[in-house]
């Protein structure tokens, strides 16, 4: 499930537990990612599932939620 390798993913960058995270988790506010961390969690969700994530598309991906979906439409 696309959901609980993000949420491991997420959670192993940020070391945070992943029980703790959840599909409305956001990812600065809730999980204190900083843009280093989303650029290197970027680049392992690419990597792990094959797709490119477009710079403007980063910006707009506020949740755990935003980026399973995101991954989800492009696989």
């Amino acid at each position: 499930m696309v959901f609980d390798k993000v949420r491991n993913m997420i959670a192993e960058q940020l070391q945070v537990d992943a029980d703790m995270i959840t599909a409305e988790s956001r990812l600065v506010e809730d999980l204190k990612a900083d843009s280093a961390n989303v650029m290197v969690m970027i680049l392992e969700l690419e990597s792990e599932f094959g797709i490119e994530v477009e710079d403007e598309v980063i910006l707009g991906l506020k949740t755990v939620g935003d980026v399973v979906e995101y991954i989800e439409k492009n696989q």
